[in-house]
């Protein structure tokens, strides 16, 4: 983490202690009535963005849905506001928002409130493209900022108790090109996980790491928490739910690797292979599925997104890929693909793994649209290197 951002850590661990300071410590107010909530954020990983970055005014809560005015809402103010590069709160990084001391009960709304840019510039919400380093885009909010992005969430505050909860941020799915000009607007992605010591660690070869490796653990394809790994090929995939995941590795220009049935236990840090053993896939040929999606009446906004899918020969759907279309255009790329045959294990707790090649699955996709809630699939079978693959979809 660079200087600015241990500053940043710094600063919002200051002013948490100053809010426990102000009676927002847990248990020990003697409002027998009352709990502590605690908020910090994290993010998977971003891709083609050197910085996307946001900056923090506010976290609300309330325990309905209810107008901005209801006296029901309560807050952690972020003040001074937090300006924070998404991309460095990854690897299992947590920047804490703060805390408060709310009523108890259960919250199902969670707001987080951003600062807007002054005008055109982008000095509050920016983004570096990949391609062009150093140089800030501004990342336009949606229209409604001042209520703040919503999320639904279910926090069950008890009295004299603490309840911590995290904000996982998709910076890579919440970042949307709108048009040819330039323009990149946040459509956020926002969940939220309770802050538990419950993941997934391991390592990639240096070569993998390199390459620009995601590392995710997915449920019938779903990808439920992702990284990227660090300089030394390391990666932490926390906090998660417990449950039984398939780790997916997808770098470009490499196989796709993939540890079936990786069983997560709460409480638990769970090694995808035994340390010194690292996640080494071959190099493979790559292709590009490319497309538009067209929504008809045609809206202001096109808010869809198009995934790539293979399904292994043991059964599990896995997703290379899941990005949001052009909001304005409908149109998508997705470049550097693997073709060749992922390599397979079966994760074995305190075991070596071992990996071998699902020829069956070799160059057979499956692209998925969805747009709101309807979806539509297309097979193709037989991709090969320096395919480009063609896919447009029409709803409804």
């Amino acid at each position: 983490m660079n200087l600015m951002s241990r500053m940043r850590v710094a600063l919002a661990a200051a002013l948490m202690l100053l809010l426990a300071a102000c009676g927002g410590g847990g248990g020990g107010s003697g409002d027998s009535g009352s709990g502590t909530l605690r908020v910090a954020l994290t993010d998977n990983p971003a891709c083609g963005y050197d910085e996307v970055v946001v900056t923090v005014n506010e976290v609300r809560v309330h325990t309905a849905d209810a107008p901005d005015s209801d006296p029901g809402w309560r807050s952690i103010p972020v003040n001074p506001p937090l300006t924070v590069d998404l991309l460095d709160l990854t690897n299992g990084t947590l920047l804490d928002l703060g805390q408060t001391l709310v009523p108890a009960g259960t919250y199902t709304q969670l707001r987080l409130v951003l600062a807007a840019n002054t005008g055109t510039l982008a000095d509050r919400n920016w983004i570096v493209l990949s391609s062009a380093p150093g140089v800030k885009v501004p990342l336009k909010t949606p229209s409604g900022q001042p209520s703040g992005l919503k999320v639904q969430t279910s926090l069950a505050v008890q009295a004299n108790g603490l309840t911590d909860v995290v904000i996982d941020f998709d910076a890579c799915k919440s970042v949307v090109m709108a048009g040819n000009s330039g323009q990149y607007l946040l459509k956020p992605v926002l969940r939220t996980l309770p802050r538990v010591e419950t993941g997934v660690i391991g390592e990639l070869s240096i070569a993998t790491a390199t390459a620009g490796a995601s590392v995710s653990l997915q449920q019938g394809g779903e990808v439920r928490r992702a990284t990227v790994a660090d300089a030394n090929g390391l990666f932490k995939l926390q906090p998660v739910e417990p449950g039984e995941y398939t780790l997916v590795v997808t770098a470009p220009g490499y196989a796709t690797a993939a540890v079936r049935q990786v069983l997560v236990s709460s409480g638990q840090l769970v090694r995808a292979l035994p340390a010194g053993q690292r996640i080494d896939p071959p190099a493979s040929g790559t292709a590009i599925f490319a497309g538009q999606v067209s929504i008809t009446p045609v809206p202001a906004e096109i808010d869809a997104s198009v995934a790539v899918r293979q399904k292994l020969s043991a059964g599990d759907t896995i997703t290379l890929v899941d990005r949001p279309v052009n909001a304005i255009t409908g149109e998508y790329a997705h470049t550097g693909l693997a073709v060749d045959a992922p390599i397979v294990a079966q994760h074995a707790a305190g075991g070596a793994l071992s990996f071998s090649a699902d020829n069956g699955a070799a160059g057979n996709f499956t692209v998925r649209a969805t747009t709101g809630g309807a979806s539509k699939t297309a097979d193709h079978l037989g991709v090969s290197d320096s395919d480009t693959v063609d896919q447009d979809f029409v709803f409804p």
